[in-house]
């Protein structure tokens, strides 16, 4: 009796609860997904890659804002993809909910530089990679290269003195030799030469179609990589054996309770030197040319260069003398502001996201357009124009992101600014440079750049 009753009093709850599953299931898998962003993905495979890479970047993405808004899809490098334009949305990706959209890169770029490096990685791996890569480039640590990186600037521009030059070949070649004088310290020399031949092959294909065929320019890369591994895992048998007191990327990386394999380690070394050099070279050569066009802001930079020579106490550059150069500071951030180097940058979706009432599909790329915020007339004013004072006002967070935003934001950025402060320094007090022929133009693939990559005459003052 008492079962019976029981049975009569909670059958009707359980199939009442049992009947609103079953209902609350079927009116989700009858909802109908956000539909995606507007927009287009172009031709099949290769999406809209050649309409993005062959023009002036800022005419391909603010025409698809103002035709699609701040969200729109297309497709590049063989990836579909959504474009996010505004500040919220970029916090929103890499920052707020940077759980759902890992790092990633086109194919292309992800087997060239190695699956392994920080650029691809997350969790706890991402963790440690972070911190071993901060340890080596945080402040306390690259102090103790002024006087060497100021020695590599002094080499580099004498070796330009009197010559009609090509600005950004010649801050690729600074870049570079200070981005190996961070991995393998004061051992860089012995390595430059092989691993510049190499590299400066892999880094045409950095962009190429990830098609490995014979002749491609992704083949020829893949072989240059492969060439470059084989130095790294000589280089780093040499460091085991010899078991130097080193104070660089490179040890910080080998450290003994790390546990990264030698092959982690490469992959790592090839994203930094990817990471460090022609982004910087980039930076440079705008500000060179800046610099060029605005003679009072010049003038001011000299200035302040000037009186620092005067008044330090060594014969060298020290880290404190790189401390007191504001206004060169603001003239490096608002090239980082107009050039806009790193146009954007990837990640990709760990699941099915909804933003803003769109779909982001799981495995799509998402891809936050700081050029577009950098450029954005309502967050800077007159965006075109060169104005290293509006930086004397601190901008407001998520509008001003060259480095990145969030844990996956650029872990080299103190080494980046100082190359460029010493560099300065040095071709401020002492040349002077016209640029020769038109500077109005500016080339794509795979950064902006000034056209021909800026011909110069520099001059010893």
């Amino acid at each position: 009796m008492a079962f019976h009753f029981i049975f009569c009093f909670f059958a009707p709850i359980f199939f009442s609860i049992f009947l609103y599953h079953l209902l609350r299931n079927s009116f989700k898998s009858n909802r109908r997904k956000p539909p995606l962003p507007p927009g287009t993905l172009g031709w099949p495979y290769i999406g809209e890659t050649f309409q993005l890479y062959s023009q002036n970047p800022n005419v391909f993405f603010a025409s698809k804002q103002q035709r699609y808004g701040s969200i729109f899809k297309t497709h590049i490098l063989g990836c579909p993809c959504v474009m996010i334009s505004s500040p919220e949305a970029a916090k929103f990706v890499l920052v707020t909910k940077s759980h759902l959209f890992k790092p990633t890169f086109p194919a292309s770029k992800e087997r060239m530089l190695g699956k392994q490096a920080i650029f691809f990685s997350q969790g706890q791996y991402h963790a440690k990679l972070r911190k071993l890569v901060l340890r080596a480039f945080m402040p306390d640590a690259i102090k103790s290269f002024v006087p060497t990186i100021e020695s590599i600037a002094q080499h580099s521009l004498r070796s330009s003195e009197g010559r009609l030059v090509t600005a950004f070949h010649e801050m690729k070649t600074y870049t570079f030799n200070v981005a190996l004088l961070s991995i393998f310290g004061e051992d860089q020399m012995l390595y430059s030469e092989d691993l510049k031949r190499c590299y400066y092959v892999l880094e045409k294909g950095y962009n190429s179609m990830p098609i490995n065929l014979p002749g491609t320019l992704f083949n020829k890369s893949m072989k240059a990589r492969k060439e470059i591994a084989r130095i790294l895992a000589k280089i780093i048998s040499t460091r085991r054996r010899m078991k130097p007191d080193c104070n660089d990327l490179l040890e910080s990386f080998m450290s003994d309770k790390e546990g990264l394999t030698d092959e982690q380690i490469a992959d790592n070394i090839i994203g930094v030197i990817f990471a460090a050099r022609d982004t910087t070279a980039s930076v440079l050569t705008w500000i060179i040319k800046y610099l060029g066009e605005n003679p009072s802001v010049l003038q001011a930079v000299t200035e302040e260069q000037e009186a620092i020579m005067r008044g330090r106490q060594e014969q060298k550059l020290s880290w404190e003398d790189t401390k007191k150069m504001p206004l060169t500071s603001r003239v490096i951030q608002e090239t980082l502001r107009v050039a806009s180097i790193l146009s954007f940058t990837f990640r990709e979706a760990v699941e099915d996201v909804e933003y803003e009432g769109y779909l982001i599909p799981k495995g799509w790329k998402v891809l936050p357009l700081f050029r577009n915020i950098h450029h954005s007339p309502e967050i800077f004013p007159g965006p075109e124009k060169f104005d290293p004072s509006r930086f004397e006002v601190a901008p407001k967070p998520n509008t001003f992101m060259p480095f990145g935003n969030g844990t996956h934001s650029c872990p080299g950025n103190e080494l980046a600014k100082l190359e460029i402060m010493v560099l300065l320094h040095q071709l401020t007090t002492k040349y002077r440079w016209h640029i020769v022929g038109s500077s109005s133009g500016i080339q794509y693939g795979p950064f902006a750049l000034p056209q021909n990559g800026l011909p110069i005459r520099l001059f010893r003052k």
